[in-house]
């Protein structure tokens, strides 16, 4: 029979924990959150609605939303095809690409965004040649691009590759011996056992693409009205004394960070089985 003074402490020792829990998050998700709620709507809700219509905030909007549109669907096809290689094929260099796969994530983005400027800058390695060209990556959208790719390229192959390695190859390969082509493979056998993995790690990829700053701010220059993501143009906006503009935009992110939470928190529900390893990297 359990001790009853064992049974008091593990009693006071849950409710110790739940009680720390429960302020840390109030503390650090919940304060913020009512913070950024009431100074977005300092001036009502028309104060609200017309700070987000400015020119530059829409810009900066139209901005972010194009640079995700471009990066997700690229990022999906790197990831589904280096998914697919690891997870289905050997090859010398496997462990290579897992690892190079897995840089971005350690990487810090503003060094990231350096080293692009090294490349493409006016003088960098590239550069030279590409003003010879009259093609700007630097200060421009397709540097904005390719720091955006560099941080979220992990996304969705991180999701992918222990889901089709859980799952093995048989399927795969019976399909083939029984005659289907490579593209049939892919889209009646191994595209419905990851569909569910898949949509997560592109969901988890939109969200950090979208809320991106550090490599983005170092290839952009924050030229307004010109290269100014959402939440460049937060900062830019809190610099100029802005606030209600400031916390506007940003409660923009907060949703969409939102959002995805609970898409994310969703798709384990209904599809545990599928995502039980996944969630838990």
């Amino acid at each position: 029979m359990a001790d009853p003074r064992h049974v008091g402490e593990s009693q006071t020792v849950k409710w110790a924990l739940i009680a720390l829990a429960t302020v840390f998050l109030i503390l650090m998700l919940f304060a913020p959150l009512a913070l950024l709620a009431t100074e977005a709507l300092a001036r009502g809700w028309s104060g609200y609605v017309a700070a987000l219509q400015k020119p530059e905030t829409l810009g900066a909007i139209e901005l972010t939303v194009l640079i995700a549109a471009i990066v997700v669907p690229l990022n999906t096809l790197f990831g589904l095809a280096a998914a697919w290689a690891i997870a289905k094929f050997d090859f010398p260099g496997k462990t290579l690409l897992i690892s190079l796969i897995d840089l971005p994530i350690s990487v810090s983005p503003v060094v990231a965004g350096l080293a692009f400027v090294l490349i493409f800058g006016a003088r960098g390695w590239l550069g030279p040649t590409l003003a010879a060209h009259d093609i700007k990556v630097i200060f421009a959208l397709p540097g904005m691009v390719l720091a955006s790719m560099f941080v979220t390229v992990a996304f969705v192959a991180r999701q992918l590759v222990p889901l089709m390695q859980q799952q093995g190859r048989e399927e795969e390969e019976a399909a083939v011996v029984l005659g289907a082509k490579g593209w049939q493979v892919f889209w009646h056998v191994t595209l419905p056992n990851i569909r569910w993995g898949l949509v997560y790690g592109v969901l988890l990829c939109n969200a950090r693409c979208m809320g991106e700053f550090g490599a983005v701010a170092v290839v952009s220059g924050l030229i307004r009205g010109r290269t100014m993501t959402m939440p460049l143009q937060v900062l830019a906006l809190y610099q100029d004394y802005d606030s209600v503009g400031a916390f506007a935009v940003a409660s923009l992110l907060a949703c969409l960070a939102v959002v995805t939470l609970l898409v994310r928190r969703s798709l384990e529900w209904h599809f545990h089985g599928e995502l039980g390893d996944v969630g838990a990297l």
